[in-house]
């Protein structure tokens, strides 16, 4: 795997460098090959929180995982277990579901063990809304989260007739999801 490794607010030190490289190296345990694709690390101080942000885009799979804690050490021992239920659910997933030739299945390695927790009723849908999508624009559309305290609000977008989504981000902003 090619590590890329930046930091904002916080020097990339060799010590740090070397700790995030072995723990994430971990996860090569996980595939029958090692896996060549980048894995693209942001690391982040922010108030005392050290944010650590590991993506590791492969070709049929993305594995993507964010923590938050006090020390920059424990975030990353924190960020590579979720990184690990994230592949051993998958391989649960896959094993269930997808048992042809050429699939995700034959990514991993067989002596993995799969999510002991995973259960189907982990995904069951419990609530099912429905509602008409109101035409207007993104502002229009933030007011209206903000209003009802949500995190999120789906609307029909006024000039294209699209179905958007705005979001509040982590970081107090705010986001949009639009189709291509």
């Amino acid at each position: 795997m090619n590590y890329n490794i930046r930091g904002e607010n916080i020097e990339i030190t060799p010590a740090l460098r070397n700790y995030v490289e072995k723990k994430v190296g971990k996860l090569e345990r996980y595939f029958d090959d090692t896996p060549t694709s980048d894995v693209n690390v942001r690391m982040q101080v922010l108030n005392n929180q050290h944010i650590i942000e590991v993506t590791i885009p492969m070709a049929q799979l993305l594995l993507r995982a964010e923590e938050t804690h006090t020390d920059m050490y424990a975030a990353i021992d924190l960020v590579v277990e979720k990184l690990e239920r994230q592949i051993r659910k998958h391989k649960t997933k896959v094993n269930r579901k997808f048992r042809q030739e050429g699939s995700l299945k034959y990514m991993f390695r067989n002596d993995v063990e799969p999510e002991a927790t995973f259960d189907e009723d982990e995904i069951e849908v419990v609530r099912t809304k429905r509602f008409n999508l109101k035409p207007m624009d993104a502002e229009e559309a933030i007011l209206q989260m903000d209003m009802l305290g949500h995190n999120f609000f789906v609307f029909s977008n006024a000039v294209n007739g699209d179905t958007n989504v705005v979001y509040r981000r982590k970081d107090g902003r705010y986001g949009l999801i639009e189709p291509e």
